[in-house]
């Protein structure tokens, strides 16, 4: 928006009222006075607007908080003694440029991805440490928990696992049928079907876990229980006929990738609840939105790791079938997942979120 000429008035033909007149002249004064920096803040806001950095001086960069703290004030001033229109719409327009450009983000997607893989995402886990090894052992007792129901009654395995999957692999089928299960060339048959159903399903239980956090953590834990369940009874399963690596191996060259994005989700989900539980000297709304936003940065790698649980279910998982060759698969990448999030530190400026 241009800067209305000056006079701000013009001067009608009859005589104006000496009010008027002399409000005309506090304008121009008050214009005059100040024109210079507003002209000087106006040409450095265009500049960074249109990405001209390299035209603005040392000196203007640095004034430019300045600048932009004596444009607010004359923005003030403006409004109290009611100048003008043309004027304060000039000086509203200049100060909100300005301050997209001194407090506003200006941040690229591709700036924002750098900084997250680069130390954003890792820092919030850690962040998070205590949630975490209380989802762990959450899921631990899951598995141990579905194992032991179904190791001491089988009948347990049909309440566990959804039904669709109970049809040859249920307690009491041969080794070679659970074996020819586990084949990487096998196409739509046997587990290539569980396969596609723990992607989904722990899709799903990602989003679930993290989003029944805010019911105080509770319905968060139920659920790792119950998932984890499932997966002890399968795990039982193919143990007691003798298959319990090869169904380790199988499992592993996703199922690394996948059940740690589960342990970040309900731990992001618990990290929230908890907070609200046990808010300490902030309010309880504070507390949330403070453990939201770590929780939200948790949760954006969460998506990332469910992609590439996804492409490793899809290709690696088919097109190896040796059962040492995806076990050096997923544990290469479940050390590679602890190394990035526990290992490997960055400096603070990059893991700035």
């Amino acid at each position: 928006m241009a800067l209305p000429s000056i006079p701000l008035f013009r001067k009608p033909e009859i005589e104006a009222p000496a009010d008027i007149e002399a409000a005309s002249l506090r304008s121009d004064r008050f214009r005059l006075e100040r024109e210079a920096d507003w002209r000087r803040l106006e040409a450095i806001v265009e500049a960074l607007e249109k990405g001209r950095l390299n035209r603005i001086s040392d000196e203007d960069l640095l004034a430019l908080p300045a600048l932009y703290r004596q444009v607010a004030s004359s923005l003030s001033v403006a409004r109290e003694t009611s100048l003008d229109a043309g004027t304060l719409a000039y000086l509203e327009s200049l100060v909100r440029r300005a301050w997209f450009q001194v407090y506003g983000t200006r941040t690229t997607l591709i700036g924002w991805l750098r900084r997250f893989l680069a130390g954003g995402w890792s820092a919030a886990v850690r962040a998070i440490w205590l949630d975490l090894c209380i989802a762990l052992a959450v899921m631990l007792a899951g598995t141990a928990v579905g194992w032991l129901l179904v190791a001491r009654d089988s009948e347990w395995y049909y309440a566990l696992v959804p039904g669709q999957f109970a049809d040859t692999r249920r307690p009491g089928a041969t080794r070679e049928v659970l074996q020819e299960a586990l084949k990487g060339t096998d196409s739509g048959q046997g587990l290539s079907v569980f396969a596609t159903y723990l992607f989904s399903n722990n899709t799903a239980v990602s989003i679930m876990a993290f989003a029944l956090g805010f019911a105080f953590g509770i319905p968060t834990l139920l659920l790792l229980v119950y998932n984890m369940a499932v997966l002890g009874a399968m795990l039982w399963l193919f143990a007691d006929a003798g298959l319990g690596w090869e169904f380790a191996a199988w499992l592993s060259v996703h199922g690394t990738t996948e059940l740690f994005a589960i342990l970040l989700a309900g731990a992001a989900g618990m990290h929230v609840g908890r907070s609200m539980a046990f808010p300490g000297k902030s309010t309880v709304l504070s507390a949330a939105a403070d453990s939201g936003r770590r929780a939200a940065q948790v949760m954006a790698g969460v998506v990332l790791m469910l992609v590439i649980a996804g492409l490793l279910e899809g290709y690696a998982r088919q097109l190896v079938e040796d059962p040492w060759a995806r076990g050096v698969i997923g544990g290469t990448m479940l050390l590679g997942w602890l190394a990035y999030f526990f290992a490997l530190r960055t400096r603070p400026e990059e893991s700035e979120p």
